[in-house]
């Protein structure tokens, strides 16, 4: 049989249902960042869109029949922005050796640093169909480069044999070993940093700090409003530019609210800092925090020590809080490796990139074998 890839400039010229029959086929987990919801949310809120410096450029894999068996999420990246994988150093080099690094593709999920599957096809005998498609429209357009970020160790290696660039780096994940509640958890811990993280715990709610957890319908426009002001207020003393907008957050209400956990915190009955976190079937990925007052150890509390309690909770296997962060280790969220891959048309610079990967692999792994020797875990 042959297959047909094209290219769409909105995930709407795919269609939900189309589009989540490849995104979450039978048998596999519901991740809630592939999901049409998700995706369109920052289409139409404008928080992606080629303004901002990620044109929508999904593809569409079609069998002889016209029929869509697989899809992938692509963006037209004008700059490296709001990516969580790195490769200014690779557009300085290139750019000073004469190439155009701008535009290349990139396949992930904008301004999430999520590990998840990036072909999304009905059957993965299909993916290599998609991923050969990705290359020839790469071509054809002349695109620099090609980067597929957080993506499983699965499709990562299977990229791997396709000749493609394999690149590795680090997050903090907390796994779940059948934990009966957090106490359960603390005492598998190092008698100081249960006792730290008891004292961050209590201090966390000195100031009259109320906490709550929110999802599902019981989400108000209000939650939102308060949410977006620490969004705001975040954004601008880290990045310097939200991507997100305030549409983006009542439309993931709207159309996903049972794959979202607010944790909102109250002080004199006004909401002062929160956290957004998304469900997926085994995992919660936390994602956004912010405050408009600053108490000691909220942070800590709102999005490493309520995911813990929520998935212990609700029997998920492990917390993704998002990128960067050695504050997690003594907090029990231990080094994990994620994936990316990349293709390089140029083949004088692929070779440059490929000498580089391999030596920040060795690294990379080296690093996280050292950080474990500092794990909070009790030796036994």
């Amino acid at each position: 049989m042959s297959y047909t890839v094209k290219a769409v400039a909105s995930i709407q010229e795919i269609g939900q249902q189309v589009w989540d029959s490849c995104a979450h086929p039978t048998g596999t987990e519901v991740d809630p960042f592939v999901g049409f919801a998700f995706l369109n949310a920052l289409e139409q809120s404008g928080s992606v869109a080629a303004e901002t410096g990620w044109a929508p450029y999904h593809l569409v894999l079609e069998s002889e029949a016209e029929e869509t068996v697989a899809v992938m999420p692509l963006y037209l990246k004008s700059h490296s922005q709001g990516e969580y994988i790195f490769d200014y150093s690779w557009a300085d080099a290139f750019e000073r050796a004469g190439g155009s690094y701008y535009p290349k593709f990139l396949s992930a999920i904008p301004f999430t640093p999520a590990t998840g599957r990036r072909l999304l096809s009905r059957s993965n005998e299909l993916n290599d169909y998609l991923s050969e498609g990705l290359r020839t429209v790469s071509e054809e357009l002349g695109v620099s480069s090609v980067h597929l970020n957080f993506v499983d160790q699965e499709q990562w290696q299977a990229l791997g044999k396709q000749g493609w660039l394999q690149r590795t780096h680090k997050q903090y994940h907390w796994l779940n070993q059948g934990y009966t509640d957090f106490e359960d958890f603390l005492s598998y811990l190092s008698s100081k940093k249960r006792k730290n993280i008891r004292r961050e715990r209590r201090d966390a709610r000195a100031n009259d700090i109320e906490i709550e957890l929110v999802t599902g319908s019981d989400i108000r426009e209000h939650h939102w409003d308060s949410f977006y002001q620490f969004y705001i207020d975040t954004g601008n003393r880290k990045w310097g530019r939200p991507y997100l907008t305030r549409e983006f957050f009542s439309l993931v209400g709207q159309h996903m609210a049972e794959r979202i956990l607010l944790v909102m915190c109250k002080r004199a009955g006004s909401y002062v800092a929160g956290a957004i976190n998304f469900i997926g079937d085994s995992c919660l990925f936390g994602r956004n925090w912010g405050c408009i007052e600053d108490h000691p150890f909220l942070h800590f509390e709102v999005c490493y020590y309520q995911a813990i309690e929520y998935a212990i909770d609700h029997k998920l296997a492990r917390v993704e809080a998002g990128a960067q962060g050695e504050h997690k280790l003594a907090r029990g969220y231990l080094p994990t490796q994620t994936y990316s891959a990349h293709w390089i048309a140029h083949s004088g610079f692929k070779e440059a990139v490929d000498r580089f990967l391999k030596e920040e692999r060795i690294h990379v792994t080296e690093e996280i074998d050292y950080i474990e020797q500092y794990s909070p875990f009790r030796k036994t």
